[in-house]
């Protein structure tokens, strides 16, 4: 996928689907969730390093935009980047592919805030650099 370094796969389960074993809309949100954990598994350490440094990383927006439906036992490719990173805001943008057709594209907005007092925090220079280079 064009603009894109990273990606990871989903299969649509039983469980994220209708009668008609079509996925339920909402099963879209988990699976950007799913890729931004791996991403910054690859690029950043994991989320948990993230937590081991006093920082959380807020989710305050999620949009979605569904072209197809997503089937039972489908295997999507999640592509996932991040990019505005500016102070204590980022953003992650997504196309879910499933055999080179987009079925849906997104985004989710973060902001880092410090663990404990909740207070919006610069994202860490380490997790900058991070990103910065997993983009490159």
């Amino acid at each position: 996928m064009e603009g894109f370094n990273f990606s990871t796969e989903v299969v649509v389960r039983f469980a994220e689907t209708d009668a008609q074993g079509i996925a339920h809309h909402a099963s879209f949100v988990v699976w950007l969730e799913v890729a931004r954990v791996a991403y910054l598994a690859e690029h950043a350490g994991g989320y948990l390093s993230i937590q081991a440094q006093g920082v959380e990383a807020l989710t305050t927006g999620v949009q979605l935009t569904y072209r197809r439906a997503a089937y039972f036992d489908d295997r999507l490719c999640v592509w996932t980047r991040c990019v505005d990173l500016r102070g204590a805001r980022f953003r992650y943008e997504y196309v879910l592919d499933r055999d080179g057709e987009a079925v849906a594209e997104g985004s989710t907005s973060h902001a880092t805030v410090d663990a404990r007092t909740r207070r919006p925090t610069r994202a860490p220079a380490w997790f900058v650099e991070a990103v910065a280079k997993a983009e490159a």
